[in-house]
């Protein structure tokens, strides 16, 4: 495993929810990042970890081979890979996301 696998995955296991994205929590600088950060916080989610994959070229390409995903947001919880917007989107309509995050 390469050092950027390495780190991302301890930043994946190391939090409960994890999302990589574009830009922070406060302040999203992509809509799909900013869906992904409103859909946690209407499943009640207070406490998850960002990372801004802009800040760093190697996570933001390393994290696309972790999960085998190509875009960007991604979530990840309890360790497993999620999704992105477009799929969070989906699994909130359908109170799956809520149920997963709920799982304490």
């Amino acid at each position: 495993m390469s050092d950027v696998q390495q780190r991302i995955d301890e930043l994946v296991k190391g939090n409960r929810v994890m999302l990589f994205m574009k830009g922070t929590a406060q302040f999203p600088m992509c809509g799909f990042s900013g869906r992904a950060v409103q859909v946690l916080k209407a499943c009640g989610v207070e406490e998850f970890k960002t990372f801004n994959v802009l800040e760093d070229e190697e996570v933001r390409q390393g994290i696309k081979d972790y999960a085998q995903w190509p875009t960007i947001p991604q979530l990840y919880v309890d360790g497993e890979f999620v999704g992105g917007s477009d799929i969070m989107m989906e699994m909130y309509q359908s109170g799956e996301l809520q149920q997963l995050l709920a799982k304490a």
